[in-house]
């Protein structure tokens, strides 16, 4: 299982799952196994607590693209 993790700074939030919009300096966490199965996670820096991005049943055709696919969210994420 393969771990990609980046910080940014939203200025206008990200959408969680559990708790609705979050903003701030947010780390963003990206798991994907072998057969491309994806975990999307997000947290406040420096935070405990853990949340999920909407959606489920992320995969990837092939796992190869989880660096890519990580640094496209994070730039998403991050954009005003």
């Amino acid at each position: 299982m393969e771990v990609k993790s980046s910080i940014f700074t939203a200025t206008h939030g990200v959408m969680t799952a559990e708790v609705g919009v979050i903003s701030g300096e947010l780390e963003l966490r990206t798991t994907c196994d072998a057969n491309g199965a994806l975990t999307l996670a997000i947290t406040y820096v420096g935070a405990d607590e853990w949340y999920t991005l909407p959606g489920e049943d992320y995969r990837l055709h092939d796992p190869r693209d989880h660096e890519v696919v990580h640094r496209i969210l994070a730039t998403v994420l991050e954009r005003p």
